[in-house]
């Protein structure tokens, strides 16, 4: 039995904010409608899923995969009309029906949802303004450079970027936003506020059914919980392995496919420990074409996390904060930038902004963690040609695979 919340890839709502002006009447959400009763417990002891109606169904094997919905501060005015989210696709029709009778929007966030909100915003022709609490965009992730790169393509956008501001108050009129009022005590009027400061995993019906829980549902690496006919997979599951005491946290497609492909295996009776891929995006900032692979996280003050995250975002993975034992090797030309963190033998994480003719050999190359220690003296050489380093070794990497499979059927 599957217990779901039915979740809808985020990027989709974003592509049609960005390319739809207009509401389409009659429209529904497209995704299924979950159970009209919902789920009022779990019974592990006696394998029974508890229907807030009265049903009772019966399961062997149980696997939960309530995703995770957006976290919202407890700012005053958090509830007045006009603030708004994106966690489905009646949200984006929320937004878009917004959108005509506002003429100013603000966003306050991080991460990547924080960067599209702002861009739609944009694109539905509204006046849009973001608050930063920090001195730059995504410090947890990116360096000055890149998140330089984000900052000028928004104001060439029109996009007005407040630095070192919080909102410590919404302003409502008859029940709809009219104004924000930051922490110096300035007002600035808007019809819109967007909040994109994290998402948190839908744990609550496994905390009362007696399920252990921490930031998300706690499983071990074959998705199970601490009762082992229950299973958790996707944004809820919060993995447990020997690399990750603490448990990580994921809002990646590809990472949540292949867990619930494990604990489906898991619960047939198949033993199969979770193989954890590499953490990938690809996706578009400011515009931009930008994909992050593995750990590109910084030391020092920006490790401690993004000022305007409280959690992880759709999209994203707590990999990508972690600290490589890695030097750094970086090349910028104009908006395209490449940032890679290289150890004693393998590539450990890339950022590629821009041009992404390495995306996919960087993917592979970390992925199959592939020796480059010959050729990594030359990439940590000053100002290296790395995209011509990569690409040479990701031909011949080509090259030596067409030929074994061309040998071998000779051979057979």
């Amino acid at each position: 039995m599957i217990i779901d919340h039915h979740p809808m890839k985020i990027q989709l709502f974003l592509q049609y904010l960005r390319q739809n002006s207009e509401v389409p009447t009659g429209t529904t959400s497209p995704r299924p409608s979950p159970e009209k009763e919902g789920v009022a417990r779990i019974n592990p002891t006696e394998h029974k899923v508890h229907m807030a109606g009265g049903r009772i169904i019966p399961f062997d094997r149980l696997l939960v995969v309530t995703g995770a919905t957006a976290s919202r501060p407890d700012t005053p005015g958090i509830n007045l009309e006009g603030v708004v989210t994106l966690d489905s696709m009646e949200d984006t029709l929320h937004i878009m029906k917004l959108a005509r009778r506002s003429s100013s929007a603000l966003v306050i966030g991080g991460g990547i949802t924080a960067l599209e909100l702002v861009e739609a915003f944009t694109a539905l022709g509204v006046k849009t303004h973001y608050f930063l609490r920090g001195d730059r965009y995504w410090n947890s992730v990116m360096d000055e450079t890149e998140s330089e790169i984000v900052q000028e393509r928004l104001k060439e956008e029109g996009v007005i970027l407040h630095f070192s501001t919080r909102a410590t108050e919404i302003l409502g009129k008859k029940n709809k936003v009219e104004g924000v009022r930051t922490d110096d005590g300035k007002v600035l009027a808007c019809q819109m506020v967007g909040i994109a400061i994290g998402i948190k995993p839908r744990k609550e019906l496994a905390q009362i059914s007696g399920l252990a829980v921490k930031r998300g549902i706690v499983v071990n690496d074959w998705l199970m919980t601490n009762h082992p006919d229950i299973f958790a997979a996707g944004d809820v599951a919060q993995v447990i392995d020997p690399d990750h005491p603490d448990g990580l946290l994921e809002s990646l497609w590809s990472p949540a496919q292949l867990q619930g492909n494990a604990a489906g295996l898991n619960m047939a009776g198949i033993n199969t420990p979770l193989c954890r891929p590499v953490a990938v995006n690809v996706t578009r900032l400011a515009g931009m074409v930008t994909t992050i692979i593995g750990q590109i996280g910084e030391a020092g003050e920006n490790a401690k996390g993004d000022r305007d995250m409280v959690d992880i975002m759709h999209g994203d993975s707590e990999e990508w904060r972690e600290v490589p034992d890695a030097l750094v090797a970086e090349t910028s030309g104009g908006s395209n930038r490449l940032r890679l963190y290289i150890g004693e033998r393998n590539i450990i994480g890339a950022l590629i902004m821009g041009d992404q003719s390495l995306s996919r050999p960087l993917q592979n190359i970390i992925e199959r963690q592939i020796n480059i220690s010959d050729i990594r003296p030359q990439l940590l050489q000053p100002e290296a040609q790395l995209k011509d380093i990569i690409l040479d070794r990701w031909n011949s990497l080509q090259y030596l695979r067409t030929s074994t499979k061309h040998y071998a059927a000779k051979i057979s």
